[in-house]
């Protein structure tokens, strides 16, 4: 039976203040990550989709209606109601929400509900709600006080009144003056008191009372007040931290004494936020918005007080690329560097200040400093690069361009940043990741600029190719100098992966460049050694560059691996898996998949012809089968493409009768008698008919036999054929096997002896009028011709074969 506590109707108040049906459904209250929270989830009866995934919020004011409704607002404007058709189903629901609220679920609503207008008046004139009375500050009052601010943190009336009144009875002074004395005391139900009323006073989110904690004087007090934990079974020392263990180091000393208190202030809150105060729970995390905002402007503060000194950073940068510099001085400069780079994040006008940075010789600085043996300050360095990269690729490879002129290669930033990731100690290669993604967003052409005067892609990319990629490739041609990998240990390949995969990259963008160093190189018959490898990553990583570039569909791709039977080691691997359905079997039928898909002829015709006996057996899928149909599909269109060539000539000759100009009927026959073989006297040209009928069965030797015997026939019945010339005048045939002519037909053919030649006459005049009506038939073009025939003999006719 279908359970109906929890079936509910949901409704929406639209524009006009009317509330709208949006359908039925089941609710629920779970627990939802991407709210971070206890949620309300109505999904519909009929195919339960989703209609609604409310997250209950803490201050929000819920109202219980009637025994079956449940009515709440959650944005502007936007009020929602869930409709019961029993009244367990709706009590059920109320105590979840009373539950997550804090409340006795008695009540019929869980807030105080303010209205707007209220609201705003209250802004506009804070004196017109009643001010909240505080406690006086006294040890026998602490646990009061307390529960006075923690009750006023759901209203945001009443916070913005305790706010007020905090700040205006000087109360935090007293409140502190009552830590010390409860320290004196050792009075540590006091002090947990203390720090529940400290914490609720961070959550009232107001800025003027962070300011006041955060004053130099009082600051150290406030920290030593969130020691005492009340869940913690002993306090956290705090301010011993600060005052022995964190110290102040002056890289170069500061004389602005506003920006030292900024650099001492901003570490401090930065220490409260990050480690003093407890991580918020998902009802306090927006009241403590305040506090980063505070940190925020700190920053801002400082960068620009900083970037305004006209000596501190050229004095820092000069220290930095000093050679006198010592390793522990320049290690302290590049650590200031780094934090003040992570600081200018934050700053609205970036560019300005990486201009800046560009001005006084960042660049520089970081190739002396990715030089030095200390991991430590070479991983601060590329943390500096990667803002510089991130921000700005373009800056960065127009200090590459320049330098090369002046440097050798392996003291160019961009060498240095590869040979950084092939030397990177860590077994999980996590800082050969981070400049692997950087090298990928130095060359990409996607954000590489085209001017009026240079194209930075055609620069940069014919540097990197001459100057950097045998650098980036040089660990993959030193493992694949044998058959197998020389080294197969995990960091070693793990390194590999990682240089393929932006090799693909390469091979996906810079489609000449790459192309031109993989053929040249013969790289990827190198590459393809990896396929041995006992890693499978790494084999993944091979069939992912094979499929790259069988991807490009570049038929000198394509020769290339045809050529150097470059499929073999793909083929063994997929034979070497066996019937496993894993990844390895999974990409290499992708790739197979995708040449059938994308019917590549060339690769076809290769895999079929090579390696068809291994994929002959597969019949768990039907790639191989219907690469063997297409593959048989190919082959019987070229071979009938030779006999299709011959029909399509013949057919434009054939058709091309119907469209000849007269005008040009005697330069067409000058240019055909000219011609070393002419066709006979009367001699009949095989029509396209002919060839269509007989399916090109017989050669064009065998037709013209079979047109010599009807024309002897022809000359049997009618006793009047070739009267003008001899058989050893007539032009051959051009449609004959030229080994006729060399020796007799099978059949004599009895003809009739010709007689002499006419007066005024003669052989050439003969054929040349024959040979036009055996080319064409204009009935209306020979009258002239017509005049010199002889009237005594009968016009000879064009023995046809009719279709």
């Amino acid at each position: 039976m279908v359970d109906t506590r929890r079936r509910v109707k949901l409704y929406v108040l639209n524009d006009e203040r009317q509330w709208d049906d949006r359908g039925t459904g089941h609710v629920s209250s779970a627990y939802v990550e991407r709210l971070k929270g206890m949620s309300l989830l109505v999904r519909a009866e009929s195919d339960g989709s989703l209609l609604l995934e409310s997250k209950i919020q803490p201050d929000t004011a819920y109202q219980k209606q009637q025994e079956t409704l449940i009515v709440w607002s959650e944005a502007d404007n936007y009020d929602l109601a869930l409709s019961f058709q029993e009244k367990a189903g709706c009590d059920e629901i109320w105590e979840k929400i009373c539950q997550v609220q804090g409340k006795d679920p008695s009540v019929d609503i869980t807030q105080d509900i303010i209205e707007e207008s209220e609201e705003e008046r209250f802004e506009e004139i804070p004196d017109a709600a009643p001010p909240i009375e505080l406690p006086p500050c006294e040890l026998s009052k602490l646990e009061e006080i307390s529960e006075l601010f923690s009750s006023v943190l759901l209203s945001p009336v009443r916070r913005e009144k305790l706010a007020i009144a905090i700040e205006n009875d000087n109360y935090i002074k007293n409140l502190l003056e009552l830590f010390h004395m409860c320290e004196d005391l050792e009075n540590l139900e006091g002090l947990r008191h203390i720090y529940e009323i400290f914490k609720s006073i961070f959550l009232l989110n107001k800025n003027a009372l962070l300011e006041l904690m955060f004053s130099d004087d009082i600051i150290m007090d406030v920290i030593g007040c969130l020691e005492y934990d009340p869940n913690q079974p002993q306090p956290i020392r705090h301010r011993e931290y600060l005052n022995t263990k964190a110290n102040f180091k002056e890289v170069i000393p500061i004389t602005n004494i506003e920006l030292l208190h900024k650099i001492h202030q901003t570490y401090r809150v930065q220490y409260i936020q990050d480690v003093v105060l407890p991580t918020p729970s998902v009802f306090e995390e927006n009241m403590l918005s305040t506090l980063s905002s505070f940190i925020f402007f700190n920053k801002v503060e400082i960068v620009s007080m900083i970037q305004d000194d006209d000596k501190f950073l050229p004095e820092l940068f000069a220290l930095l690329t000093d050679e006198a510099t010592d390793d522990g001085k320049r290690k302290e400069l590049v650590f200031f560097l780094k934090e003040y780079c992570t600081f200018a994040q934050t700053f609205q006008n970036r560019d300005g200040f990486f201009k800046m940075l560009s001005n006084l010789g960042i660049l520089p600085a970081l190739e002396v400093i990715l030089a030095m043996d200390d991991a430590d300050v070479r991983q601060a360095a590329i943390d500096i690069f990667a803002h510089i990269v991130e921000y700005s690729p373009s800056m960065v490879r127009e200090f590459i361009l320049q330098e090369a002129n002046t440097q050798d290669d392996e003291v160019i930033l961009m060498n240095l940043v590869i040979e950084q990731m092939i030397c990177d100690p860590d077994t999980e290669l996590g800082g050969a990741v981070q400049l692997m993604g950087l090298i990928r967003i130095l060359i990409d052409p996607e954000n590489m600029l085209a001017t009026v005067n240079k194209t930075e892609k055609t620069e940069f990319l014919s540097f990197f190719y001459k100057h950097c990629m045998h650098v980036l490739t040089a660990p993959l041609l030193a493992n694949t100098t044998d058959d197998v990998p020389c080294k197969d240990d995990y960091q070693t390949s793990q390194l590999l992966s990682l240089i393929l995969e932006l090799l693909s990259f390469c091979v996906e963008h810079h489609t000449y460049h790459i192309k031109n160093y993989i053929i040249n190189k013969d790289f990827l018959r190198r590459v393809l050694i990896l396929m041995k490898s006992r890693h499978t990553f790494l084999v993944l990583s091979v069939v992912r560059f094979v499929r790259r570039i069988i991807g490009m569909k570049d038929e000198f791709y394509n020769r290339y691996i045809i050529k150097g039977q470059l499929f073999l080691p793909v083929v063994n691997a997929f034979q070497a898996n066996g019937d496993r359905y894993n990844l390895l079997n999974s990409a290499i039928l992708e790739m197979f998949e995708f040449i059938r898909m994308e019917d590549v002829k060339s690769l076809i015709t290769h895999l079929i012809e090579t390696h068809y006996g291994v994929f002959e057996k597969v019949d768990y899928v039907q790639t191989f089968k219907v690469l063997k149909l297409k593959y048989e599909q190919q082959q019987d269109r070229l071979n009938d493409k030779p006999i299709l060539d011959n029909i399509h000539q013949a057919a434009i000759l054939h058709n091309s009768r119907f469209r000849r100009d007269p005008r040009s009927l005697e330069e067409e026959e000058e240019i055909w008698f000219e011609q070393e073989d002419e066709p006979e006297d009367g001699e009949a040209i095989v029509p396209v008919a002919d060839m269509l009928k007989n399916k090109m069965e017989a050669d064009l030797d065998h037709i013209s036999k079979i047109i010599d015997g009807k024309k002897g026939h022809n000359d049997l019945d009618n006793k009047d054929v070739y009267s003008n010339t001899t058989s050893s005048t007539r032009p051959s045939n051009p449609l004959v096997n030229s080994n006729r002519t060399s020796s007799p037909p099978a059949t004599p053919i009895p003809t009739k002896v010709a007689s002499p030649p006419s007066p005024g006459l003669t052989p050439n005049s003969i054929t040349r009028k024959t040979g036009i009506v055996g080319l064409v038939d204009y009935p209306d073009e020979d009258s002239d011709e017509d005049e010199n025939d002889d009237d005594n003999s009968p016009p000879s006719k064009r023995v046809r074969l009719t279709p």
